[in-house]
């Protein structure tokens, strides 16, 4: 297994530990959190860099590191969703996208065909991404209120950051149906031959 390969495995090991992190509260987990999940999301800039620097780029990289992004992202979604750190429809809008899209990577793999993440895939990650670590940064201001290190932290400041998520995410969320029509699209002879 070469090297961009085991920084995919490595950020889907990850993923626990992240998801431990953030719904344990203890005293600036969301600090951990937000550590953890940079990690695993620079993981995913650095394996894709070496892979094409080094011509190392293999079908297994081309399914599980897309994999990969999904599982991090959507553990982080599902722990705010029960944190009630964001909307419900946002997550749902863009779980159902990421099953739209594995199911048609499936489909091409049983005809032997893989499909690589696209350019709107990209921003889509991205996006996730920024949301997830702007939310994740706000939380831990809030807990730092909590703890009483910094003053100005109050319910209207707790009401803003909470809003402030949901503009990220909803930007995230955008993205992540615009991609998925996307990859529809570029794919549709794949699901209209589907058997």
């Amino acid at each position: 297994m070469n090297l961009p390969n085991k920084l995919t495995v490595l950020r889907m090991i990850m993923v626990p530990f992240f998801v431990l992190a953030l719904l344990w509260p203890f005293p600036h987990h969301y600090l951990v959190a937000l550590a953890l999940f940079g990690i695993a999301s620079y993981t995913d800039h650095l394996d894709g860099k070496l892979a094409r620097k080094y011509h190392q780029i293999t079908d297994f990289g081309k399914f599980m590191d897309p994999l990969a992004d999904k599982i991090l992202v959507i553990s982080a979604l599902v722990c705010f969703v029960s944190l009630g750190l964001c909307d419900v429809w946002l997550v749902l809008l863009i779980i159902a996208r990421e099953f739209m899209v594995t199911s048609i990577r499936l489909v091409a793999a049983g005809k032997g065909t893989v499909i690589a993440a696209n350019n709107w895939g990209k921003i889509k990650t991205v996006s996730q991404i920024v949301a997830i670590c702007v939310i994740l940064l706000l939380q831990y201001i809030a807990e730092l209120g909590s703890l009483e290190l910094v003053q100005f932290v109050n319910q209207d400041v707790l009401m803003l950051f909470w809003a402030i998520g949901e503009i990220f995410l909803a930007i995230a969320t955008f993205f992540a149906v615009l991609s998925g029509l996307v990859y529809l699209k570029q794919n549709w002879d794949v699901v209209k031959n589907a058997k």
